[in-house]
């Protein structure tokens, strides 16, 4: 009998306030539950203020929420053993300018309790892209700052990443370098979270996004499922449709074929029965999707 696998992530129902002086301070969570399932790639999206560098500061147990449970990987995420399966590569990352770049993965491997050989820590330096371990980091470029707080977060082959801002200030062929990088973690078994306000950069990584806003999950799901635009599907004709008996079944021309809206199958399946009685084929039938950008604008207006 198999032994059902926990989630790399489990949150119910967390609350967090944070209190101020007078007033009665600001609420940065209310009330959210989540699953990252293990091997996923998670994309957090939201607007500045959303909850999101908070609702990552509990996974890491750098705070404790006021109210709601927290797993990660199984376990309390304070717990030392569980810490250390986790990389982190935070948004603003402040490395000392006086060091090298392997005596700042030294640091951090004592700090998880790790024992890396001289090779393996070049090696590593290599993978991010950073093949001269003697360069002080005071000389680093920002983009070289994040591919070392990449390598940081890489140490012990960690089985839950947490990345915020991930490619921030690295070039767009460094970016591609970098998501080559997080699928060979994710076939090593890794899951991913990863918080950027680069959208674009999140559709190309991830397999599942939430929406948080004002402390609240608002959407979630697969990445297909949260792009699909609701009651809108794309079509190709065979060569030789007419396109005056197109527009009259409903059909509107968009780009090298054919859009439909018209809320579920149903409407549809009218609207293809009457266009193939003038002589039309369908050839492809897909259901239109929105990028991710107009994913967060309509759910944050409050549309399906």
């Amino acid at each position: 009998m198999s032994i059902p696998v926990s989630p790399a992530v489990e949150v119910l129902e967390l609350e967090k306030t944070y209190r101020g002086l007078v007033g009665p301070g600001h609420r940065a969570l209310a009330g959210l539950s989540l699953t990252i399932p293990r091997g996923a790639a998670f994309g957090l999206i939201g607007p500045n203020g959303a909850g999101k560098t908070t609702f990552i500061k509990l996974l890491l147990g750098i705070a404790r929420p006021d109210r709601g449970t927290v797993r990660v990987l199984g376990g309390d995420p304070e717990d030392a053993s569980v810490r250390q399966q986790v990389g982190y590569l935070p948004e603003r990352l402040h490395l000392p300018a006086a060091l090298k770049a392997r005596d700042v993965l030294r640091s951090v491997s004592v700090l998880k309790r790790l024992h890396p050989t001289g090779e393996a820590l070049r090696g590593l330096l290599e993978r991010v892209g950073l093949r001269d371990s003697e360069q002080r980091v005071g000389t680093y470029s920002k983009g070289m700052r994040q591919r070392l707080g990449l390598a940081m977060a890489l140490l012990g082959e960690p089985r839950l990443l947490v990345l915020d801002e991930p490619t921030d200030g690295i070039d767009p062929p460094g970016r591609v370098e970098v998501r080559a990088l997080l699928l060979e973690e994710r076939r090593r078994g890794a899951t991913l979270l990863l918080n950027s306000h680069l959208l674009a950069e999140t559709e190309r990584v991830c397999d599942r996004v939430g929406v948080l806003d004002r402390g609240r999950l608002v959407l979630e799901g697969s990445l297909d499922e949260v792009r699909r635009a609701s009651g809108r599907w794309f079509l190709r004709f065979a060569p030789g449709a007419d396109p005056a008996a197109l527009v009259r079944s409903g059909f509107t021309p968009e780009g090298p074929g054919w859009a439909f809206a018209g809320g579920d199958e149903g409407p549809l399946n009218q609207a293809l029965d009457q266009a193939r009685a003038a002589g039309a084929r369908l050839v492809e039938l897909v259901p239109a999707q929105r990028d991710l950008e107009a994913v967060l604008s309509r759910t944050l207006e409050g549309g399906p």
